[in-house]
């Protein structure tokens, strides 16, 4: 017997959305934009292989670069609200340990990230830097960071976010955000 061309259409969509649900959140969340943006790193979660692109000196109108690889791995924590990732960073002078902590607050829908380096252990020597994702692009501000004495306007952005891949970058602004100049580039490989 022949199921109802309606009966089928609702078949079809119950199997769609199971098999959806089955899927790993990172590809749910990346296809569906009108998810919760308590999701907007479930992309990262997994093992990452990074190339770094490292600015020899900030704010000396420098135009040398250090590059280096790395690793990254990202866990979700807080049931989804939170994630962090711990880094080893290849720096060609020195290997060091570092970790992200990033957490979302739903009332005013923006994520939180905080940055750790191993080689300061006492906490985060910067403000957090706050924003969120629009346009498949994350954009995310400390406005009073300071970098060796000087006060600076600090910014992550994340772009080119794929399955597979995706782009970290680190700028700072002397003009409040008028001009940047990138400083450090993270382009991300999944490796797990």
């Amino acid at each position: 017997m022949t199921a109802h061309p309606d009966r089928r259409r609702v078949m079809q969509g119950a199997a769609l959305l199971a098999a959806a649900s089955a899927l790993p959140s990172t590809t749910f969340a990346m296809e569906n934009p009108m998810t919760d943006a308590v999701h907007d790193f479930d992309f990262f979660h997994g093992s990452w292989s990074v190339k770094h692109r490292y600015l020899k000196e900030r704010l000396k109108n420098c135009h040398e670069w250090i590059e280096f690889t790395g690793t990254s791995v990202c866990v979700p924590t807080m049931a989804g609200a939170g994630n962090m990732d711990d880094n080893v960073i290849n720096k060609p002078d020195l290997t060091y340990r570092a970790m992200t902590v990033r957490t979302y607050d739903p009332a005013t829908r923006l994520w939180a990230i905080w940055w750790f380096d191993g080689r300061i252990p006492h906490g985060p020597k910067d403000p957090p830097l706050k924003g969120s994702f629009k346009d498949g692009v994350g954009t995310f501000l400390a406005p009073d960071d300071s970098w060796d004495g000087q006060k600076v306007m600090s910014r992550f952005l994340w772009s080119d976010i794929t399955r597979t891949s995706c782009r970290w970058e680190q700028s700072f602004s002397t003009d409040g955000g008028q001009t940047w100049e990138v400083n450090w580039v993270m382009e991300n490989t999944r490796t797990g």
